[in-house]
Formats: C-alpha cells, structure tokens, sequence
C-alpha cells in the first residue's frame, strides 16, 4: 500500500464510523490555509473558534476542516494533502469524544489514580485516555497533561483497547481555570449568597456555622464539575474565614466529609485545599 492510500484508507474508515477527520502533513500538525482563506480572509470560521461560511474545497481552517463526508476526503482538493501527510487527524469534538492526551509516564500515573479507567490509546511518550462525551478544550490542565475535544483536533493512533466510558466530572473539572489570586479570590470563585467580603464576624457561631452550612450544601448539590464545585467552595470559606483562625479541624472535616461523598477522594479533598490556599496566599 503506498504512502498515500494507507492514511486515505484509514481516514475513510473513520470518516464512515462518524469520526470527522483531516490530514496532518510532517510535525504531526494540520495543513495552513490557500491563500484566499489565509488569516480568516474568507470571513469563515474566523480565528478558528467556530465553523463559519466559509466553502473552500482545500483543507482549510484546521480542526474546522475535519468531516465525515467521503467524497471530501477523498476529493482531488485533498489530494495534495494526503500525499504530503504523516498521520490521520480526527476532531474529538465532533465525534462526540474526549481525548485526555498524557504526554509522559508520570502523567499516566497520575491518571490511573485519579481517573476512571476507559479506552486507551499508546502514543509515542504515553497514552491517550478516550472518553465517551465532548466538553471545551485545554492545554496544559496540569504538568503533561491536554484535553482535546471540541475545537481541537487529535492524532488517530488505532482503536486503542479497554471498553470506553462515559466523560467523569474529574475531566470536566479539569478544564476549569482556577480563579487569578490578583482578583478577589471570593468574587472571582462566584461566590454563593452568605460568603459576603468585609471582616469576618467568626464571634458570633451562628454566622460561621451558617457558612459551613452553605458550603456543605452546595457541594451536595453539585450534579456536574464536583471537582470545580468543591474547589471553589473551599476557596470561598477560606476567602472569607481563613485569616481569621476561626476554622477547626472538624469545620474541614465536614467539609470534606461532603465532598468525598460526592464521589471525591481524600487526595482530591486536600488538593483542592491546598490550591485554595495557595491562590489566596495562606
């Protein structure tokens, strides 16, 4: 089979199962626009962030190029294309897929504790751990660690093996940013009714069990992101109680007693404690 059918081969495969897909020429990155399309010149798909008007032929406009349509794959239009690629590129996205792409071994350690397990994929430095469901992209959510779904696009690297899952709130989460410490970490987190600024009224018991009250609420009542909804709960109590002295041992432990019984480990618990802490400065 020659250089070019093998990827046009595989692509047309995916392309059949649903997966939209386009070539990725050497450095493993999408083609850059004709020159009609070049710098959102077309008025479509401007800066790459939405699919837009744009009609041209070519393999245009990176993850937005990627589609399921066979006659466009295998068009005289790609042909150049495929015949300088190096790989199969997919949309995770528009597949309705999350790709967790673990660029070395001690990120794939820190998945197999902390996520749960689903297909994997073997890539050259680690693994890529596919989800069943689409959410925003991010690079870098943690050291060696990008979520690539919508908006993005991913290496094709084979079927992987392991029975897929469905996306985890762990993933979602990940893909929170973390409020900026420059701000009002208790503005900035979207704090619940109760956690108001000013000087902390901790003498009077009422008024510190009524915020861990709140807080333990709003945790259990998280249905998605319960990784993003206990961090900012608890950069909300300690924005507003975590100068003071106030907060006991037991006020945390109730705490994190609801957190973990959102499904949340007591390493997750103390790691988002500890961030809290940290983006506050205590």
């Amino acid at each position: 089979m020659s250089k070019t059918s093998y990827p046009l081969h595989t692509a047309l495969s995916l392309a059949a199962a649903g997966v939209p897909v386009l070539p990725l020429r050497r450095g493993k990155v999408p083609f850059g626009n004709c020159r009609a399309c070049a710098d959102s010149a077309c008025g479509g798909r401007p800066n790459m962030k939405t699919p837009g008007p744009c009609r041209c032929p070519g393999v245009c406009h990176a993850w937005a190029a990627a589609t399921t349509d066979p006659a466009v794959v295998a068009s005289h239009a790609w042909a150049a294309a495929w015949r300088q690629s190096v790989c199969v590129g997919y949309h995770p996205g528009g597949a309705g897929l999350t790709v967790v792409d673990l660029d070395d071994a001690d990120a794939v350690a820190w998945a197999r504790t902390v996520l749960p397990a689903t297909r994997t994929v073997p890539t050259t430095r680690g693994e890529h751990w596919i989800y069943r469901g689409a959410m925003p992209s991010r690079n870098a959510v943690r050291p060696g660690v990008d979520i690539k779904s919508t908006m993005a696009y991913a290496r094709y690297l084979g079927p992987g093996t392991g029975t897929m899952a469905d996306l985890p709130d762990a993933v979602q989460a990940l893909a929170v940013k973390e409020p900026s410490p420059v701000r009002s970490a208790a503005h900035a987190a979207g704090v619940p009714a109760g956690f108001e600024c000013g000087e902390c009224r901790h003498r009077t018991p009422a008024y510190l069990e009524r915020g861990i009250a709140m807080a333990e609420q709003r945790i259990t009542e998280a249905s998605s992101a319960v990784h993003a909804t206990v961090y900012r709960t608890f950069l909300a109590v300690l924005s507003r109680h975590g100068r003071c002295g106030c907060l006991t041992d037991a006020h945390i432990a109730r705490l994190f007693t609801a957190a973990q019984a959102k499904g949340e480990t007591a390493r997750h618990c103390a790691d988002a404690w500890t961030n809290a802490r940290t983006t506050l400065g205590l």
